[in-house]
């Protein structure tokens, strides 16, 4: 007999595309999709820690499945499962807990518990150590036209303020057959726009065992996706700014498909509170990389993130950040309130801003 399931996706365009695969690993075994605030046997939701916010909206939509059918399996995945499995089991009426490994296993998790051969499952292990990526075959996304298509995962960054290394680990790069033949399936089954996507594209490649001469990068997946037949559009997420230089523009400028968007994230304008947040780069170097994009794209969207109400930023500072924003004449700012987030470099730090200021 099969059973229905309902899914919910809190964060990123990488939780996105992550959930679309599993619900293709329970469509294939005989479930059926329904709308996730109705009735359902079983509930998957993929959370996310990026905020303290984020978090609370992961532990409400866990308790509005439960509420929508007391006698579910409710399963929480992701990187918010990863960070706080205890407290993530600790919620009334959680069956199954999987943190940013092992999502494939989600089906055969939800049946052996379905079975009585497992009860109360939590399968979180040391994302640390994680060298491979994992990869789940993409599924069937709402948009019969654009795929969301994850081809990294982790970061090797750590900025200070970012809990997502910890909660994804190091940074894993999707073999390049694997991608070309993902993309050829998906072009066989109509779609043609594409996004790529990842936790940090930019250092896509740099885990692959090529020749150094040879090694593939982003620049080379968006040449090589752009190159195949039926494909439309190439768009990518969001970039680190200093990914951007000649090479790059130069080639992706030669794709026909590219489309023109780049997400570079600024977080700030004041080099002092970069250089605290761990930042590679300074504002001008940042303002310098958007100009260099507007010489080959004239009229590319360029979007970023910025973070108001970081341990010690001034007035001065935040100045320094309207200035920046101002000159690059940005086509959309997604602005956070700086979060604390335990067990990052910057949770301990002095000097920290006021509710209202961050307001």
């Amino acid at each position: 007999m099969s059973k229905s399931i309902a899914f919910y996706t809190l964060g990123c365009r990488v939780n996105y595309a992550e959930t679309v695969a599993i619900e293709e690993l329970f469509i294939n075994s005989g479930y059926y999709v329904v709308e996730f605030d109705g009735y359902a046997d079983i509930y998957i939701i993929n959370t996310c820690t990026v905020t303290g916010i984020s978090e609370r909206k992961s532990r409400n939509i866990i308790r509005r499945a439960k509420k929508n059918n007391p006698n579910a399996v409710v399963v929480a995945v992701g990187c918010y499962a990863q960070m706080s499995p205890d407290e993530i089991a600790s919620i009334d009426g959680v069956n199954i807990v999987v943190g940013t490994k092992d999502k494939s296993r989600i089906e055969q998790l939800v049946s052996n518990f379905i079975s009585g051969s497992e009860k109360n499952i939590d399968i979180v292990s040391d994302i640390s150590t994680v060298t491979n990526f994992e990869n789940i075959a993409p599924g069937k996304f709402s948009d019969r036209s654009k795929a969301f298509l994850k081809i990294q995962d982790g970061c090797n960054n750590f900025c200070s303020y970012c809990i997502v290394p910890f909660a994804r680990g190091r940074s894993r790069s999707k073999p390049m057959n694997d991608i070309l033949c993902e993309v050829r399936e998906l072009v066989g089954n109509g779609y043609t726009d594409f996004v790529l996507t990842g936790i940090h594209l930019a250092s896509y490649g740099k885990d692959l065992d090529d020749n150094e001469m040879q090694r593939e990068n982003l620049t080379s997946v968006i040449e090589q996706v752009g190159s195949i037949d039926g494909i439309r559009r190439v768009a990518i997420g969001s970039l680190e700014p200093g990914f951007v230089d000649e090479d790059f523009l130069n080639r992706v400028s030669k794709v026909s498909a590219f489309a023109p968007h780049f997400h570079l994230s600024l977080q700030s304008g004041s080099d002092s509170i970069l250089k605290t947040m761990n930042r590679k780069y300074t504002a001008k170097e940042f303002s310098d990389k958007t100009k260099l994009i507007r010489n080959y794209f004239p009229n590319a969207g360029i979007t970023t993130d910025i973070i108001v109400g970081f341990p010690t930023e001034s007035e001065e500072d935040f100045e320094k950040t309207i200035e920046v924003a101002k000159e690059n004449r940005f086509s959309w700012i997604h602005v956070f309130k700086y979060s604390p987030r335990k067990g990052t470099a910057a949770y301990d730090f002095e000097g920290k801003v006021l509710g209202e200021v961050k307001d």
